[in-house]
């Protein structure tokens, strides 16, 4: 059986490109997708299931038969996505990242630089066919 780690935040076309990398590359019968949301600033008590992103990720993943779960944490998202990489104790986690500048990187950090050097799981990052 595979658990992969889905780490999606709130952008629809980066939760769009992991489901699908997911879907094509695992087989839906021997998969589970673990679906995580860092919630770094909740003030309306939303749950997971409320995030569009999550919402369209589980609809791909579903509709191609693949086991969906639900996760949500609350604070520093790349060490959230490790730890919950940990409790689950997925065989992979997928991230999807955005352009930034190497200034922007510098100044801002990068969630997935910060995934990939801080696990010891494989990592697999997913962009959208435009590279969005």
């Amino acid at each position: 059986m595979n658990h992969v780690l889905l780490a999606i935040d709130e952008n629809d076309d980066r939760a769009v490109a992991q489901a699908e990398t997911v879907r094509d590359l695992f087989d839906a019968e021997d998969t589970t997708a673990h679906l995580l949301h860092d919630f770094t600033d909740n003030v309306e008590g939303a749950s997971v299931g409320q995030i569009g992103a999550v919402r369209h990720a589980a609809t791909i993943l579903e509709d191609a038969g693949i086991a969906v779960e639900y996760h949500e944490t609350s604070g520093t998202p790349s060490r959230s996505i490790i730890e919950a990489a940990d409790e689950l104790d997925v065989d992979v986690i997928s991230i999807a990242g955005r352009k930034r500048s190497k200034a922007g990187k510098a100044l801002f950090g990068s969630v997935s630089q910060e995934v990939v050097l801080g696990t010891d799981r494989p990592v697999l990052f997913c962009t959208r066919k435009d590279g969005v």
